[in-house]
């Protein structure tokens, strides 16, 4: 399985956000097959927030056609969140993470705002550059 060029990137601005990284990847078990999903973490434990638990699948969007990309990253992103919902953690909330530019440029006009928003797609946008996180999108 191939990480993303920006994993380790986006694995550091988690951390970087209070994050503990859990699972480098996340593996489920859905049907007949195993799914990878690129990083689990937890909130660092903090009374007043409790103990959320995410699952981030990381793109680049650094290939040919950022339109296919999304479909891609749109595909894999429903199938992770049925196999988490199935799960022995379905509390976990799944998050696609991608570069700055890619939202700014594309993820936030038509057609891609409208998929985002109809298929409730929880956005991480992180910059590659200063290895942080710039916006959560729920």
């Amino acid at each position: 399985m191939a990480k993303d060029i920006f994993h380790n990137t986006v694995k550091t601005a988690l951390q970087k956000d209070g994050w503990r990284i859990t699972n480098d990847p996340y593996q489920l078990r859905y049907g007949l097959a195993d799914v990878y999903i690129d990083l689990a973490a937890e909130e660092t434990i903090i009374a007043e927030k409790g103990g959320r638990k995410i699952a981030v699948e990381i793109k680049s969007f650094a290939g040919g056609s950022t339109i296919s990309e999304f479909h891609t990253a749109l595909g894999q992103f429903l199938n992770y969140r049925i196999a988490i919902e199935v799960s022995n953690e379905p509390e976990r909330i799944l998050y696609l993470a991608i570069p700055t530019d890619t939202y700014q440029m594309f993820l936030r006009f038509e057609p891609a705002k409208t998929v985002i928003e109809r298929y409730e797609v929880r956005l991480i946008v992180y910059n590659p550059k200063s290895e942080a996180i710039d916006q959560w999108i729920e």
